[in-house]
């Protein structure tokens, strides 16, 4: 499954057109604007998120789906392009297929909608464009291109951008935006790595991983980059043995069938980004993925497990549907009638399990790939034997209904806006690592039209609960994710925070709402001044504000049993208390990420 270059229209986008592509399976950053020979290696900024329980599920036989027969070719025909991706599931359930079916919900909502697979972004952007300029013409209902695409939330900034570069000549109208979501990754998106990386992240210095770079699944290694304090190599040709390495790839496919075949080659060596004169052969030892590739590297070779995916970090990947804003408000009906079909169609996967069996069956027809119980068994997600024996966790994803949109929007009473933090967090990383290739980004403001789901919501409540992680004070982390300290400033001997500190603390709080599913461990420490009772005191009533701060600020996104506190006072220091210098370092309260019960 290879991808195909993006055509003449983008192209004359050039270069700040070509990097926006951070979502699922595009190759328009290697190809139009390569990296420079040497790049300077850098620790990602912080970031953190959610996880998703394992689950198996046995074999089952194979659905026999009834003849399709499209049911409304009377409504107005809207065009849909998605990626092969289990978190549509609910989507094609609603539609009845390809095109929506007779008796469909979509049908029912009246919209006869089509959606058509397409893996690269590159021509979901082509098709946004094409559509929009016919609109911009007079033609109310462009018959060229397609009105939405759907693509990973965390590239969403990359790929916004790129593609509004070109709409934006239209007129400000004609720009592209993100008006809702059917669902989640859940765990099937991943970084694979040696056993010994899960058990200490640090071993990952000077490992070499195949994927497609500045994509949703190369996000899932920077933000783990970040959070355990590690470097990034932004050079693809050379190699830092300090840091993580990357050898680039068509796809995610590609990525796994790299790891497979033992894919070698020689590099220069770099330190601090500079050459060194060394030279050094490296062979792919880990893997960015999304399902089937980390099942192709499970049943093909093995060795791998996953070391972080969007079971943790699981606000990170929503599946966001992004159409051409004009067309959308002269066509409000359409919009809110096909999100409500979306809706109601993730409500039955959730409450029957027949829904799901024939939403995985009709997914394996829309994406002409594998056969319904092989989506099914890995939308559930899976703990399996690999080729080398080891357990591995394979898949997992979720279905959106309008809680799910409404907490994922920031539209629950009291929760922040999931999308938002997660639009910021990974936008932020690919400015930070490729600064000359993305300079910048639109704020989410821009972007963002919750008109929709909102006028859905007024005309009735949602006919289900949000999908949320209980949290269990009593049960504790079993598996760290990340660690990381954070210079979060208090006043001198008190627990109250300085002026300075606000910023630090927004950051951190965008970073756990992304971890939305994670075990939050707030550690404060002390320096050595003062007593040792009294600093002990201080570093548990530090960690308590920091703690309060967040459940102040979203107390749906903190509920009870996440946020624990520890304090250590003046006993574990990280650098001397002999300097101020060092003293301010000591001053500190580490965030660790966790998840329990395995």
């Amino acid at each position: 499954m290879k991808l195909t270059p993006l055509s003449k229209v983008l192209f004359v986008v050039g270069a700040s057109a070509a990097v926006f592509v951070a979502a699922k399976g595009t190759g328009l950053l290697d190809r139009v604007m390569p990296p420079p020979p040497v790049a300077s290696s850098k620790v990602p900024p912080r970031a953190d998120l959610p996880p998703a329980p394992d689950s198996s599920a046995a074999p089952v036989a194979e659905m026999v789906l009834p003849q399709r027969v499209p049911g409304c070719t009377d409504k107005t025909d809207v065009r849909f392009l998605v990626m092969a991706w289990n978190a549509q599931l609910g989507g094609i359930l609603a539609n009845g297929g390809a095109r929506a079916n007779k008796g469909s919900l979509m049908c029912e909502h009246g919209v006869d909608l089509e959606f058509q697979r397409q893996d690269d972004t590159g021509k979901m952007q082509e098709s946004l464009v094409a559509f929009a300029t016919d609109l911009s013409k007079g033609q109310a209902q462009p018959a060229n291109g397609a009105h939405f695409v759907a693509i990973m939330g965390d590239g969403g900034a990359q790929f916004l951008e790129g593609v509004n570069g070109t709409l934006g000549k239209l007129g400000p109208a004609y720009k592209a935006k993100v008006v809702g979501s059917m669902g989640y990754s859940r765990g099937e998106d991943k970084l694979m790595g040696p056993p010994a990386w899960k058990a200490d992240p640090q071993a990952a210095r000077g490992g070499v991983v195949s994927g497609f770079l500045r994509d949703g699944d190369w996000n899932i290694a920077m933000k783990w980059l970040g959070d355990n304090g590690i470097c990034n190599n932004p050079d693809e040709k050379t190699y830092d043995p300090t840091c993580l390495n990357w050898v680039a790839t068509n796809d995610y496919l590609d990525a796994a069938e790299k790891y497979v075949t033992g894919y070698c080659e020689e590099r220069p060596v770099v330190s601090a980004g500079r050459l060194t004169g060394a030279k050094k052969k490296v062979c792919v030892d880990g893997v960015v993925t999304w399902t089937p590739g980390d099942v192709n590297v499970a049943r093909k070779k093995g060795g791998l497990v996953s070391i972080v995916s969007t079971k943790e970090y699981s606000s990170q990947m929503p599946n966001v549907i992004i159409g051409i804003d004009k067309w959308m408000k002269d066509n409000r009906p359409l919009v809110e009638g096909m999100l409500g079909a979306f809706f109601d169609a993730a409500d039955q996967v959730r409450s029957n399990p027949e829904a799901l069996r024939t939403g995985a069956a009709l997914s394996a027809q829309v994406y002409k790939e594998e056969v319904g119980s092989y989506w099914e068994k890995y939308f559930r997600g899976v703990v399996e034997k690999d080729k080398a024996g080891l357990s591995v966790s394979l898949g997992g994803s979720t279905v959106n209904n309008l809680a799910d949109n409404l907490l994922l929007f920031g539209l629950t009473p009291g929760s922040q806006n999931l999308f938002a933090a997660t639009y910021k967090v990974f936008g932020d990383i690919v400015v930070q690592q490729y600064p000359k290739l993305f300079p910048s980004y639109a704020p989410v403001g821009q972007i963002l039209d919750t008109s929709y789901v909102q006028g859905l919501s007024t005309k009735g409540a949602p006919k289900a609960d949000a999908e949320v992680t209980r949290f269990d004070a009593a049960q504790k982390v079993t598996s760290v994710v990340s660690r990381k300290a954070w210079q979060i400033n208090f006043d001198t001997g008190r627990a109250t925070f300085t002026g300075t500190a606000e910023r630090e603390l927004d950051q951190l709080l965008r970073d756990l709402l992304v971890a939305s599913g994670t075990v939050v461990e707030v550690h404060g420490h002390t320096d050595a001044a003062g007593s040792v009772d009294a600093n002990q005191r201080l570093s548990e009533e530090r960690a308590f504000a920091v703690k309060a701060w967040l459940e102040k600020k979203a107390p749906v996104n903190f509920p009870s049993g996440r946020v624990r506190v520890f304090s250590h006072g003046s006993q574990n220091p990280v650098a001397p208390n002999s300097s101020e210098a060092g003293r301010a370092q000591n001053r500190r309260v580490e965030i660790v990420l966790g998840t329990t019960g395995g």
